[in-house]
């Protein structure tokens, strides 16, 4: 990080704008160079100020314009990056209507505005802003998750037995987005489950499951525990929960649990991805997609050391190429697949 990324912050609360500002300035590379506390004075303020602006956090529960409308005319005008800052007990489904507008990623504000409690965000935010900060225009806005109708994408003939049992799914910025696209595109007659570690706040992962499932051919819900994994079914880790398998007999089942309790995520893409070797063994696709980070990379080894493939979204697409550079650059991608790529070549293995 060589320069200073400059922000503006709206919300309709004067504190939290102080204290966003304020956790936003421990990053020596971060400087906050405006607040608004509405849509309205936002849209004004970067029709003056709009080229000295590098990532926005956004407020969505606002007076006069709230957030995501906000977002929908600024991306029109002009895609900056957005994170939101939101409360998902009161704007879950203005969270999942701000990412279809284009906002990048966001963090879940606490319901007590403790400053404690603002506090502890602060680490989280500004690792955000950051990745935000490199996220190249032309991916702003991505196609709007809203704007999907379910498609009829034809059944591809399955004339042999699956070469694989399972496809393995970590992502995380830009995830929302990016399955948006690729889980519609299946087919109705996969033959196989597939299970998603996406790293999402608590409270947003059932909503989206619920959401995704309506544009899709599959059925998508959130995992539960003691599921049977089933072909033709996508399963969503529930934020919070690490997601593992244990087969039983003739049937594979889900568990869910809080341990490993020492991973950055919960839950976690490696949790995942090494339950999944240790289950299927050789029978595993696992798949890395946008997300800042290096979760996914140890368990991508899981899968390789057991025979497994691995593939990687290429950063021609990926809105934050994190997760899937940790991979390739440890030599354990098999093949790197644009997003518009990803569909035929899952089809391709099966």
């Amino acid at each position: 990080m060589n320069k200073i990324i400059r922000v503006l912050i709206i919300d309709d609360s004067a504190y939290v704008r102080k204290v966003i500002k304020q956790m936003l300035s421990r990053s020596p590379f971060i400087e906050v160079v405006g607040t608004a506390h509405d849509g309205e004075e936002a849209l004004e303020t970067l029709e003056k100020i709009g080229d000295k602006i590098d990532v926005i956090t956004l407020d969505l529960l606002m007076p006069k314009l709230d957030g995501v409308e906000f977002l929908k005319i600024q991306m029109e005008r002009h895609p900056i990056p957005a994170i939101v800052v939101s409360i998902a007990s009161e704007g879950g489904e203005l969270v999942l209507a701000a990412l279809d507008a284009g906002a990048v990623d966001f963090v879940h504000k606490p319901t007590a505005l403790a400053t404690e409690k603002m506090y502890e965000l602060a680490e989280e935010l500004i690792d955000k802003v950051k990745a935000a900060a490199n996220v190249p225009l032309k991916r702003l806005p991505r196609p709007a998750l809203g704007s999907f109708l379910p498609v009829a994408v034809p059944a591809k003939p399955i004339f042999n037995p699956a070469t694989i049992d399972l496809i393995a799914i970590g992502i995380s910025t830009g995830g929302p987005q990016a399955l948006a696209l690729l889980i519609p595109q299946l087919p109705s007659n996969l033959p196989v489950p597939i299970a998603i570690v996406l790293h999402m706040p608590i409270g947003y992962t059932k909503m989206y499951a619920e959401r995704l499932d309506q544009l899709s051919a599959l059925k998508v819900v959130e995992a539960g525990d003691g599921e049977i994994l089933q072909p033709g079914m996508v399963f969503i880790a529930p934020a919070g929960r690490h997601l593992t398998f244990k087969r039983n007999r003739d049937s594979v089942v889900t568990q869910l649990a809080a341990q490993p309790f020492d991973m950055p995520h919960r839950p976690s893409v490696d949790v995942m991805f090494q339950s999944a070797a240790q289950v299927y063994g050789n029978r595993v696709l696992g798949i890395v997609m946008t997300g800042m980070g290096s979760d996914g990379k140890q368990g991508a080894a899981w899968i390789k050391s057991h025979g497994g493939l691995i593939f990687t979204e290429s950063e021609e697409t990926c809105v934050v190429y994190g997760m899937p550079r940790s991979v390739e650059e440890s030599g354990l991608s098999d093949h790197s697949y644009g997003l518009n790529e990803m569909t035929q070549a899952i089809l391709d293995v099966l």
